[in-house]
């Protein structure tokens, strides 16, 4: 399954509103976790497993977003009025209905969004994907299936709540740089919905489904549709009016220029199997052999027989290729397919499938995979694996799956395949040497042909950048020591010998050379890109780094030596103002040498104030042509404050964070104000790499539909993002002083903000998200000396309901129970005092904050006495979408700071008697320090899930 097929559940919400998404042709990128490697660039995946492409380089460039992860999201930023009943409420237990937030947050809210970006493969067009806005709650409202760990719309047969494209814009990159008129591509029915945008390799045509609305409010059943782009004009590419698309797993692939292969449900199939009335028997699992199954709090499981049916009618596919003249022929059986992957000859297809038995304790992803080799005129040549059920990965991070994983193509070849093999049996526990080794052998190996090994590691693979036959760089990562490498191998030459290019932590972003850009070859693939100098034989790459300083992030360019490791800095980001990154290479679009001197690459360009926009940047004057001008996207915020602080906590660590101040905010004059901390708390193994500085004072100020910096326009000053490292040196874990060192850095972000005389002491409030809103809790319960109140969204804080394993916890409760019950603010609930808002999505489907979270956790409040509320959200998952719900949001959180942060005071509201008394667990009394809470993360994350090896670090590729 090529990566920008990957489906990705992350809300939109956890991150700062972008001004601007931009993907790359003709495929898109996954943030898929369990690979590393290159950044963000044009170049073309190979499977589900594939290449390297590493989250946090991707993450990296933040106003740069695959396409397709927004499709399959339950939202996206803008305006959108809907019929439901919206008020503005002055007090909402006074009714039950949706209320809206002041005008000067729903202004802000309501903003239209700005469209996605997607070059074409030859970087001669680009199109303006026009977004909608905020969905209505209708939308959320329609009946989902959950199977299986995936929630399925049965009306449309796809994945349930995909956002959508509303219309389709071409424009013309001019030999100047700049851009022609739009050509709106036309021929689209009335009030179509688009999704799965795809270039053709040539950039010819676009594929993309199509759907429209119902009489019902329901959406149609997708279809596959083409568009011709030198004519603007688009079509339904199957003539019969009966093939419909089935994007549960997979969708579609370009085979060809020409042919595209499409997962279709089959025409046989009849209604949806109905679910019995009288059971057929006891619902009965059995662990009789005594095997060790350890797995987290998965939630959309199958439950019985009927869902198991229920799972295969929507999932199961009739594979069909399809002509762009309108020839169609059926290939295979019906079968779950799950990934689609030509070779880069194309003359194969790599198709991957599941089946049963399934299982009710894991989600598909662990259900028997098979994959096969099938030529790419639809013919079966052999299966190169059939994996058993993996219910027994063990929940230590680094842990997989037995057997063949990771099945690619190489890039750099017509059509040879690369896979690895655990030889630890994928418990990372094991102490083996190797602990994985790459083979590869061709698409069709003659008799008694063996696979050749590539290569070994020590640690686990974490994907390859190729090159060519003298050059291929391979990354392996191990969680637990933080330790990443970077290997160079030249996989033509047996003789030559595997060296160690980098070898660092992945905690260390000081010390991140970089991550190699990669180029366009003539079979549509991506490789690294090899530069050449005029008069000189050596060999160049590109390394495009974040450029981690104690300033603050500085991004650059450098002209890598492979050979001798020499570097030359070629281009670095505007350190005073701006802050600059290099997206992708925009040159590398014919055959033949890249020189220097006519390098060209796109770039983007923002500032604490000013909006991203993107620039093409020319060798060898490095001339920059703008190619865009997006409006700001919040005047009325436009001229904010922004600073990035440091401070140190109380045992040594550096801590930083970003402290916003309203638009005109004159200390002198307005004084001390109200504030709001947001954050979100990370693990290390060391001091040092805590403290290091993460990001650039420069950024611009991206604002989500439920960011907190949206209580800048209620003047409140907001503290983003403070650093709240969780340290666990050598032997010790990082949770086993959660609680001591959760209270120490939120201390001393506290009192910085006080001392730099911004903030008003008695009203500061604290909030987060997911990991967040148990964070937020926890500082209640510890710390009731910095806060007045606190905001927690979509939480778990009982962690004895998540026995085996949460976040970055690899132990279970049996073997750290002290950790998992101290760590618990359900178990502290008795001491949490001050007022607590939960908020929480009544459908959360993400491991570990099942909405009985925050249930429980309301009533363990209510019961001592606690000033709380409780406000679940209907339809809504992990992360808020629909505009009703968003509104709603908003206008509590603003209610609850109103009440309890801004009219606050030394005597303020939830107060207990015994406040004043010494806090058993900080030994400070709240008369000696009046400070503020944590606050922070701008990326908010979800519980991390067993099926996502961890094999790298977030921070870094290398």
């Amino acid at each position: 399954m090529r990566l920008h097929k990957v489906y990705h559940r992350f809300s939109l919400f956890h991150f700062p509103k972008p001004p601007l998404l931009l993907s790359f042709s003709p495929h898109f990128l996954s943030l898929k976790p369990s690979v590393p490697p290159p950044p963000l660039q044009f170049f073309r995946p190979c499977s589900s497993t594939s290449p390297p492409v590493h989250r946090a380089k991707a993450m990296r460039f933040r106003n740069v977003v695959p396409v397709n992860a927004f499709e399959n999201d339950a939202g996206s930023n803008g305006a959108a009025r809907s019929s439901s009943s919206t008020t503005d409420c002055e007090d909402s237990s006074l009714g039950n209905g949706y209320c809206l937030p002041p005008p000067e947050i729903r202004d802000i809210v309501d903003a239209p969004p700005l469209p996605t970006l997607s070059f074409s493969p030859n970087r001669d067009k680009i199109l303006f994907l026009k977004r909608r806005s905020l969905p209505p709650l209708a939308e959320m409202a329609r009946p989902e299936e959950k199977l299986a760990g995936v929630r399925i719309d049965g009306k449309c047969n796809s994945r349930s709540r995909m956002s959508y494209y509303t219309g389709i814009g071409i424009y013309q990159i001019t030999d100047d740089g700049t851009l022609g008129p739009e050509k709106e591509l036309s021929g689209l029915p009335s009030g179509a919905k688009i999704n799965f945008v795809t270039w053709s390799n040539d950039g010819s045509h676009l594929a993309f489904s199509v759907r429209t609305d119902e009489d019902d409010g329901s959406s149609s059943m997708l279809k596959v549709w083409v568009a011709d782009i030198e004519k603007g004009i688009a079509r339904p590419l199957f003539e019969a009016p009966d093939i419909f698309l089935n994007a549960v797993f997979d969708n579609f692939v370009w085979v060809n220029n020409s042919t595209l292969l499409v997962c279709t449900i089959p025409l046989s199939r009849g209604g949806p199997p109905k679910k019995p009335l009288v059971p057929s028997g006891p619902k009965i699992q059995s662990n009789e052999q005594k095997d060790v199954i350890q797995s987290r709090t998965y939630q959309d499981l199958l439950k019985d027989e009927y869902d198991e049916d229920l799972f295969d009618y929507y999932a199961t596919s009739q594979l069909v290729l399809v002509t762009l003249d309108g020839s169609v022929k059926p290939i295979g059986s019906p079968a779950i397919y799950t990934s689609l992957d030509p070779s880069p000859d194309e003359k194969y297809i790599m198709i991957s499938s599941m089946h049963r038995p399934y299982s009710f304790t894991v989600p598909c992803g662990r259900f028997p995979r098979k994959v096969d080799l099938w030529t790419a005129d639809g013919k079966f040549l052999r299966e190169l694996c059939d994996l058993p059920l993996a219910e027994d990965i063990p929940i230590t991070h680094n842990s997989v799956r037995r057997g063949k994983r990771s099945i690619n193509w190489r890039a750099d070849k017509p059509s040879t395949l690369v896979w690895v093999e655990t030889q630890d049996g994928g418990d990372a526990k094991n102490e083996v040497s190797p602990r994985d080794i790459i083979y590869t052998e061709p698409a069709e190996p003659s008799e008694n042909e063996q696979p050749v090994v590539l290569h070994k590691l020590d640690f686990r693979y974490g994907g390859i950048s190729w090159c060519d036959d003298s050059l291929a760089l391979v990354y392996e990562s191990w969680y637990r020591t933080r330790r990443l490498r970077t290997w160079v191998i030249s996989p033509g030459c047996e003789s030559a010998s595997p060296r160690i290019l980098f070898d660092r932590s992945s905690e260390d972003v000081y010390s991140d050379p970089g991550s190699p850009m990669l180029r366009k070859t003539s079979i549509g693939t991506y490789v690294i890109a090899k530069i050449k100098k005029e008069g000189d034989e050596g060999t160049y790459l590109l390394l495009n780094g974040s450029g981690a300083t104690p300033q603050g992030n500085i991004p650059f360019l450098d002209l890598f030596d492979i050979n001798t490791g020499n570097k030359e800095r070629i281009w670095e980001s505007d350190k005073e103002k701006y802050y600059e990154t290099v997206v992708a290479l925009m040159c590398d679009q014919d055959e033949g040498e890249i020189y220097l001197n006519q390098l060209k690459v796109l770039t983007s360009k923002e500032s604490k104030t000013e909006n991203t926009q993107y620039f093409i940047l020319s060798w060898p004057e490095k001339k920059a042509t703008q190619i865009t001008n997006f409006p700001h996207p919040y005047p009325q915020l436009s001229s904010l404050k922004k600073e990035m602080i440091r401070y140190q906590r109380k045992d040594g660590v550096q801590l930083t964070a970003t402290l916003y101040l309203p638009p005109d905010y004159d200390p002198a004059t307005d004084g001390p104000l109200p504030c709001l901390m947001w954050s979100y708390p990370g693990e290390f193994k060391s001091k040092d790499a805590a403290g290091q500085v993460r990001g650039s004072p420069n950024e611009f100020a991206g604002i989500g539909s439920t960011s907190p910096m949206l209580w800048l326009a209620r003047r409140f000053a907001i503290l983003s993002g403070p650093t709240i490292p969780i340290i666990g040196e050598g032997n010790e874990e990082a949770n086993d002083r959660y609680v001591e060192q959760l209270v120490a850095s939120a201390e001393a972000a506290v009192e910085e903000v006080i001392r730099r005389g911004v903030v008003h002491p008695d009203k500061i409030a604290v909030g987060g998200h997911s990991y967040g809103a148990f964070m937020t809790a926890n500082l209640l319960a510890h710390a009731p000396h910095l806060f007045c109140c606190g905001i927690a969204r979509s939480g778990a804080y009982n962690r004895t309901l998540t026995p085996f394993g949460f976040q970055n916890e690899d132990r279970t409760l049996w073997e750290a129970v002290d950790t998992y019950v101290e760590m618990s603010p359900f178990i502290s609930a008795n001491k949490i005092k001050k007022p607590i808002l939960l908020i929480h999505g009544e459908e959360d489907n993400n491991p570990g904050t099942l909405t009985m979270q925050s249930d429980r956790f309301y009533n363990a409040l209510k019961g001592h006495g606690a000033l709380c509320r409780l406000v679940i959200l209907p339809f809504e998952s992990h992360g808020y979408a629909a505009r009703e719900s968003v509104m709603h949001v908003l206008w509590e959180t603003d209610r609850w700071l109103q009440k309890y942060c801004v009219t606050a005071s030394s005597s303020g509201a939830g107060e207990d008697p015994n406040e004043h008394e010494e806090d058993a667990s900080t030994g400070i009394s709240d008369g000696e320090s009046k400070a503020v809470g944590a606050a922070g993360g701008v990326a908010e994350q979800p519980d991390h899930e067993i099926d996502k090896i961890h094999t790298m670090h977030r921070s870094s590729l290398w």
